[in-house]
Formats: structure tokens, C-alpha cells, sequence
């Protein structure tokens, strides 16, 4: 992490929303998403605010060896959004706890604020978090002699 990195840091990201981005597209094989209205998914709208603060982040941070992974998210979604409208994320980094980074976030759709919360990140070395990973996908005792 670069000394950059420091509360108040303050972003904008922007992104139009594609039908591929709506309820029926977030697990295609469930039957009762392909009822729902083609409206921005829930599910999309918080990776789209992790989007937001991973390209924040980066420049403060010795990328892509350290590299941020979310581990809390506290939003709400209390406006649909249809394809085509561009959502605006707003964020401002409010907490720097040694690696764990906290963000007051909001978005808005051009009509309404869609949603507004807090998430937090934490900073990883890239090469040791999947070392983990792949460890976590080995049989029990593979690789023990």
C-alpha cells in the first residue's frame, strides 16, 4: 500500500446498464429469475460498487501484487434500474484500519438513488491469497508425504 492511501479519498465511477445486467441474466438456469422484471440486479449493483473501489484503490497500491477482496457489504437497493441508464457510484474512502478499507458508497440511476451503504475491503497479496485458494481445492493430505 502507498502512503496515498488515506481516508477521504473521494471517486466516481460510471457504467450504462446492459440487459445482460438485469434479474433474468444473474442465474439464468433459475426459473424464477426469468420472470422478474429486466430491472438492474441486485447481485450486479454490488459487484458494480466493488468495481468502483477496486479501480479507486489501485492506484494506491502496488497493483497487481496487492490487490483487494471484499469482505462485508451493507447496501441497500430501494430504486429499479432499466438497461440503458447510466448508473453514477460515488464513494469516499472513510476508514484505513492497517489492510481493512471501509467506503461510504452511493448510486444513482439519472432518476433516482438506487442505493446507498457501506463496504469494506481488504488488501491482499495476490500471489499468497491464491496459494490459499488452491490449497482449498486439493483432496485432504495430496501432496503429503
Amino acid at each position: 500500500m502507498k502512503d496515498s492511501l488515506q481516508p477521504g479519498l473521494k471517486f466516481e465511477f460510471q457504467f450504462q446498464v446492459p440487459e445482460t445486467k438485469t434479474v433474468p441474466y444473474l442465474y439464468p438456469e433459475s426459473p424464477e429469475f426469468q420472470l422478474m422484471p429486466r430491472v438492474l440486479a441486485t447481485g450486479y449493483m454490488v459487484g458494480l460498487f466493488e468495481w468502483a473501489c477496486i479501480q479507486a484503490l489501485n492506484p494506491h497500491l502496488d497493483w497487481p501484487r496487492e490487490q483487494t477482496v471484499g469482505i462485508h457489504v451493507d447496501l441497500d437497493h430501494t430504486a429499479a434500474t432499466p438497461p440503458g441508464l447510466v448508473v453514477t457510484v460515488r464513494g469516499t474512502l472513510t476508514q484505513v484500519e492497517g489492510r481493512k478499507l471501509t467506503f461510504a458508497l452511493e448510486a444513482h440511476d439519472g432518476v433516482d438513488r438506487i442505493s446507498q451503504g457501506h463496504h469494506v475491503r481488504f488488501v491482499i497479496d495476490a500471489a499468497k491469497f491464491n496459494a490459499k485458494v488452491e490449497a482449498k481445492t486439493r483432496p485432504a493430505g495430496a501432496g503429503e508425504e
